[in-house]
């Protein structure tokens, strides 16, 4: 098996892991989901902090967080990674995992034009239909149900800046990712230990307990095998796969959820995947053409 193949058989996995989490965190639908986060959060650091412990580079995060710059720039990281996990945890548990679906269908395309607007980056006709039909889709989804899906758009944006923001992190994502965790735990700790006094789940419950827990390492298995993945396979190639997240993501909200998917959803979804579409294939053209 070649190098590349391990890189896209790892991608698969994270997007599996990712796109079906849904399940799980519809299990956790009685919790709140400022409550899940902070677990998630909290969690994860241990499972982060092992595996670098396991690699001998502990020394890394510590070089990661030196530096008024560097600090900064992972803690803005941390704050855009956490809105769009509790925005993802929101949309399950208020039954909008269609709207989850729709932004990382989107979030490619806003990553599209944040290069163009914030790095000057160049946009081929490819790009500029992709992102006007993305445009289209949602203004047509706003008019359509009267409301914006404010929860696509936070999620793409949330992940969107996340990434612009990663461009200028001099640590490697594991490395990166530990330290926005390793950030965000006195927070989540606090809250939690002033959540326990009153109304927290942990301790009370040993099935949701259990469940709390594993979300450490759900949310850092698909982290280690995204990061194993794109130092292996073609960037073309991992942004195709990442299109496995949300349709996992779109059919779980549909087929098992019941979510209703009205003609507006219908129509914005079939511009987002052509805008898609059209965006894959200019993408992959130039790396086929080498």
């Amino acid at each position: 098996m070649t190098e590349a193949t391990k890189g896209v058989l790892a991608m698969v996995g994270a997007c599996v892991i990712w796109g079906f989490s849904a399940l799980y965190y519809k299990l956790l639908a009685d919790i709140p989901p400022l409550e899940v986060l902070a677990h998630r959060t909290l969690w994860s650091v241990f499972v982060f902090i092992g595996v670098l412990a396991l690699q001998s580079r502990l020394g890394e995060l510590r070089r990661a967080l030196s530096g008024g710059r560097s600090f900064l720039l992972i803690g803005a990281a941390a704050l855009m990674i956490s809105t769009n996990w509790f925005f993802f945890i929101f949309s399950i548990q208020t039954g909008h995992l269609m709207q989850s679906s729709l932004g990382y269908y989107i979030f490619p395309l806003v990553a599209v034009a944040l290069g163009a607007l914030v790095l000057k980056e160049p946009l081929s006709t490819a790009k500029k239909i992709a992102v006007l039909l993305a445009a289209i889709a949602v203004v047509q989804l706003t008019l359509g149900l009267g409301v914006a899906p404010w929860i696509s758009l936070i999620l793409s944006l949330t992940f969107g800046l996340y990434g612009l923001i990663k461009r200028y992190v001099a640590a490697g994502p594991v490395v990166s990712v530990t330290a926005e965790v390793f950030l965000l735990m006195p927070i989540a700790l606090g809250y939690l230990v002033w959540l326990g006094r009153a109304e927290g789940v942990f301790g009370a419950d040993l099935i949701q307990s259990g469940l709390l827990i594993l979300s450490g390492p759900l949310t850092a298995a698909p982290l280690i095998l995204f990061s194993y993945a794109s130092k292996r396979a073609a960037l073309s190639t991992i942004g195709l796969v990442q299109y496995l997240n949300p349709t996992l993501q779109f059919t779980i909200a549909v087929v098992i959820f019941g979510e209703v998917l009205t003609l507006w959803h219908a129509i914005a979804f079939a511009l987002i995947w052509t805008g898609l579409a059209i965006y894959s294939v200019g993408a992959v053209r130039p790396q086929a053409a080498r």
